[in-house]
């Protein structure tokens, strides 16, 4: 059974040779997004949405992200020559295992369409894991003049609205969630938090907090059987 999850973004901005000139700013959601995923027991099923889905990423595998500017290889286990091809989701992951020294069962990469039954049904197929659950996904990208989408002022109501529903541990609020409006607003995370969802609970939750440096929202929480 799958007791404990932690939420977390996963933009290469976390990966601190990725932004040398903005390691400063990006520290704090750095720091949450690797303390939410030590509180993982180990081994953990990651769940991401990524273009590349729907597919299953298995150990051993290595990548770099020499794509995002340097070349810094991670591993999900063995000692392979890195594949460059290797999803953000996936080197995250990776980058993630090696910060908290656990082992990685497999990440599951899923459309970022996925309809919310099938996330449901993907979340309690998930129910008789025995593993820490770490559920990837970014909010909107529409924060602002700095973000990498334009401006949307519907951007803050919907993360904040995410980030109650995450603190909250409310489960139907989440699969409540406008994937129309989602979509708009650039928020890929949508599916994966509704994945979380469908894992039967009950659940409570045990930190959540909130960043948007550069325009892009990024949740991380950590849920766990009360």
């Amino acid at each position: 059974m799958i007791t404990r999850a932690a939420v977390v973004p996963h933009p290469p901005l976390l990966v601190p040779e990725l932004v040398a000139g903005a390691a400063a700013e990006t520290e704090s959601v750095r720091a949450a997004t690797v303390a939410a995923a030590g509180k993982l027991p180990g081994p953990w099923v990651a769940v991401a949405v990524d273009d590349s889905g729907p597919s299953t990423v298995v150990p051993p595998l290595s990548g770099t992200f020499l794509g995002y500017g340097v070349d810094v290889p991670v591993s999900l286990g063995g000692d392979l020559v890195p594949d460059p091809r290797i999803p953000l989701p996936v080197l995250i992951t990776a980058w993630l295992r090696e910060q908290c020294a656990v082992e990685v069962s497999r990440v599951e990469l899923v459309p970022r369409d996925l309809p919310t039954s099938e996330c449901v049904s993907f979340g309690q197929r998930l129910a008789g894991e025995t593993a820490g659950l770490l559920i990837l996904g970014d909010g909107s990208t529409r924060h602002g003049p700095r973000s990498p989408g334009s401006d949307d002022e519907r951007s803050g109501p919907f993360d904040e609205h995410v980030h109650s529903l995450l603190a909250a541990a409310d489960v139907d609020g989440l699969l409540s969630l406008d994937v129309e409006l989602a979509s708009e607003l650039g928020a890929q995370g949508r599916a994966a938090w509704q994945i979380l969802a469908g894992v039967p609970g009950p659940w409570r939750c045990s930190s959540a907090e909130f960043f948007a440096p550069f325009g892009v929202g990024y949740h991380v929480a950590v849920w766990e059987r009360p």
